[in-house]
């Protein structure tokens, strides 16, 4: 019955569309109203393919007197019906209505008699699991670890946690639980920290809080749009279908790396010129690099203007100079004034050489007009005051030990050298937040662009004008009829003419730096340097975030180790902190090796408790080959992905061995997920998932940063089954034998 209401609203989604497009008309403004309604039946028909599998997973059948309607399903949209004066048939899952599914249990059932949990494959029920929340049984009435669902409950979230990966992250709308349910619902206003250790979930819920404030702030989010900032590529492409699957289309994924419009930072370099690019010094470091191409030359400069040689004093540009900086503009938009002084000096010289009690004003005017107009003039003024893109002044200031001397005089040769790169090189991510940066200190000069949007509104306006003379009646006309420019005039005519914008939200701010979101979600947010913070603080003014992660991961070495040292800068003590403690990924066998690490790391958190076991107990192996090694563990038949985990200096002989071993095997900077085994970095690892781990050389991997334990921390709790270690160095202590390790495990 469901599908079948499904399959008309995308019947009369097509009719509709095809109708719509068949529509032909000569005037703009009805092209621009059907151009608006074919983006909006695109989105609906894309709306019902997202939620075609898993249409409905759930029912609520509620106690005689809780409610007027005793059964109430829940699925990824809402469905109602319309011959029936539209009577909810199903309920979306963001509803207010829908939350006792997540959060009803025996002790409080919230008028709940029944929870069912429906399985399906398509349109193909596999399973149904029944709950009788008014039979109350202790394991039913246990919440304290976070767990609202009952024995059927259970038995729907371990099969999601026990199936296996297929290369691409899934929604878990069937499976949130009552703390993750807190932090989607929680209110759009204000900055919310979600802290969680691995597999908790932070992800998902990221994901579904973004989805949920769309379906509750629909207007303002749909105009403002919702941005999603990941920490690498890989990562993206592997929440990229979560969205989509709960009906939601229109936000905009990216990285810190695409954060700067124009420019994709894909390029590498070392975790320290990261760290130093991103300190919040290098505000400072831009702004006498700015400074620096402000130039005043020792010597006098010879102009020559029409075979008149004419001479500026270092004196007369410093102070040309000086003049545009009290401007209070940026430098592109100070050049203006610097230009417009430099002019008014030369034409000074060139009266006086004329003789100025001979001129008058209208002559003065002439020669100013003559030298800005002159090239050898506008070459001076382009020498002393350039106008700069964010591009050309990182690329001048990173190719040129001086400019970078002058910039970083307090920086120690060594910290410069880092930063040293020849201009055809790649931008790097943290070049991304450094661009923007720049670009809010030079300010873009638009000149030329102004005056051409000018010529065409005047072109516009004459055409308009043009018509409206040709639909004047000839003077006899009788003199009551009103006539078109009694009606409008050309300037009203002409903007009718103007094409609209239909892209999205999320379309028009991934190419429009100055666009400010309704909403931005960070995930692995403690990566993020002070200079990428910056950046979202200017994307969100509203300081309207969520931001997700885990300070005991943080691997960056500009990343933060206190969510307070993050955001007292900018909102200081006003933003709230949601904590999550259940981890749904790892198995207690492999939680309880990765708390040691934990432990070492001293990250002022508490590691989140497993809900199961696996029954594998985590391995490792010596070896003196560990390419050919990992080769042969990832030839093994197994069912499920397998991540190959590497330090960097082993990814390109391990990646080789493993290519030639499974050759359909994901390798290199942008690895395929959807391959069943993958040779990773941490770095590349960081909030993936796989059903196994082969950890490569751990001793490296702590080795190759100042934050190893932490990147080693992230390694570990990658698998949801087993994990494996080969190595040819000693074990990093943390992993050696323990006799006061134990395995803990704590029931759903």
């Amino acid at each position: 019955m469901l599908y079948a209401h499904l399959d008309q609203l995308r019947a009369d989604a097509d009719e509709r569309l095809a109708r719509t497009l068949r529509e032909v008309s000569s005037l703009p403004q009805a092209m621009s109203l059907r151009d608006a309604t074919v983006a909006e039946l695109s989105a609906q028909r894309a709306q019902y393919d997202a939620v075609e599998n898993g249409l409905c997973f759930g029912r609520l059948d509620f106690s005689r007197d809780a409610a007027a309607d005793t059964t109430i399903y829940i699925g990824r949209m809402g469905l109602f019906d319309r011959d029936n004066d539209y009577e909810p048939l199903q309920l979306d899952w963001r509803a207010p209505a829908a939350r006792p599914f997540y959060l009803a249990t025996a002790a409080s059932p919230q008028g709940v008699r029944r929870r069912r949990h429906i399985r399906t494959s398509m349109r193909k029920v596999t399973s149904i699991d029944d709950e009788n929340l008014d039979i109350s049984t202790t394991r039913d009435a246990a919440t304290d670890d976070g767990l609202a669902l009952g024995a059927a409950g259970e038995t729907a979230l371990l099969a999601a946690l026990n199936a296996t990966r297929q290369g691409v992250m899934r929604d878990i709308v069937e499976t949130i639980q009552a703390e993750q349910d807190e932090v989607i619902r929680s209110a759009l206003t204000g900055v919310l920290v979600v802290q969680g250790g691995p597999g908790t979930g932070k992800t998902a819920v990221a994901l579904h809080r973004a989805a949920f404030l769309l379906y509750t702030h629909r207007e303002l989010l749909a105009r403002r749009g919702v941005l999603i900032v990941g920490p690498n590529a890989t990562f993206l492409k592997y929440i990229g279908q979560v969205l989509p699957s709960l009906g939601e289309t229109g936000v905009l994924l990216q990285t810190v790396g695409d954060l700067f419009p124009g420019v994709t930072a894909t390029g590498l370099e070392s975790q320290e010129a990261a760290e130093v690019k991103g300190r919040v010094e290098m505000v400072e470091v831009l702004r006498r690099a700015v400074g620096d191409r402000q130039v005043v030359p020792e010597e006098p400069l010879v102009i020559e203007v029409e075979r008149v040689e004419m001479t500026l004093t270092p004196a007369e540009i410093a102070a040309a100079g000086d003049r545009a900086r009290r401007s209070g503009r940026l430098h592109n938009h100070a050049r203006e004034v610097f230009e417009r002084e430099i002019v008014e000096t030369l034409t000074r010289q060139e009266a006086q050489r004329l003789g100025a009690e001979f001129l008058d004003a209208c002559d003065l005017a002439d020669i100013r007009r003559e030298l800005a107009a002159d090239d050898e003039v506008r070459a001076a003024v382009a020498e002393l005051w350039p106008t700069l893109t964010p591009q050309r002044l990182l690329t001048d200031l990173y190719a040129d030990d001086d400019r970078l001397a002058a910039a970083m005089p307090e920086h120690p040769q060594a910290e410069r050298a880092l930063l040293r790169r020849a201009p055809e090189q790649p931008w790097t991510p943290a070049d991304a937040p450094l661009l923007d940066e720049a670009a809010e200190l030079l300010g873009v000069d638009d000149r030329a662009e102004r005056a051409r949007a000018a010529q065409r509104q005047r072109d516009a306006e004459n055409y308009a004008q043009g018509v409206l003379d040709i639909l004047q009646l000839e003077d006899e006309a009788d003199p009551d009829i009103l006539l078109a420019h009694d009606l409008i005039d050309a300037g009203r005519l002409a903007e009718r003419q103007e094409d609209t914008d239909h892209r999205t939200a999320a379309e028009r701010a991934a190419a429009d730096r100055d666009w400010t979101f309704g909403h931005v979600i960070v995930d692995e947010a403690q990566e993020l340097s002070a200079m990428a913070w910056r950046v979202l603080m200017r994307r969100c003014p509203a300081r309207s975030m969520t931001l997700v992660g885990d300070v005991a991961q943080t691997g960056a070495l500009a990343g933060a180790d206190a969510w307070a040292d993050v955001l007292t800068p900018y909102v200081a003590d006003r933003w709230r902190r949601a904590e999550l403690t259940v981890n749904y990924r790892t198995p207690a066998e492999i939680m309880a090796v990765a708390t040691e690490v934990l432990t070492r790391v001293g990250a002022p958190v508490e590691p989140p408790t497993s809900v199961r076991e696996s029954g594998h107990v985590p391995w490792s192996r010596r070896t003196t080959e560990l390419a050919a090694a990992a080769a042969g563990e990832a030839a093994r038949d197994r069912e499920g992905t397998l991540a190959v985990l590497v330090p960097q200096r082993l990814a390109d002989d391990v990646g080789a061995a493993v290519l030639g071993a499974v050759p359909d095997a994901a390798v290199g900077e942008r690895p395929d997920l959807e391959s069943r085994v993958a040779v990773l970095t941490v770095r590349q690892a960081k909030g993936l998932e796989f059903d196994e781990v082969l950890l490569v050389e751990p001793a490296a991997v702590v080795a190759e940063s100042a934050r190893g334990l932490n990147d080693l921390y992230v390694a570990l709790t990658r698998a949801t089954q087993r994990l494996g270690v080969l190595h040819t160095e000693d074990l990093p202590f943390e992993l050696g034998p323990s006799p006061q390790r134990t395995v803990q495990s704590t029931q759903v």
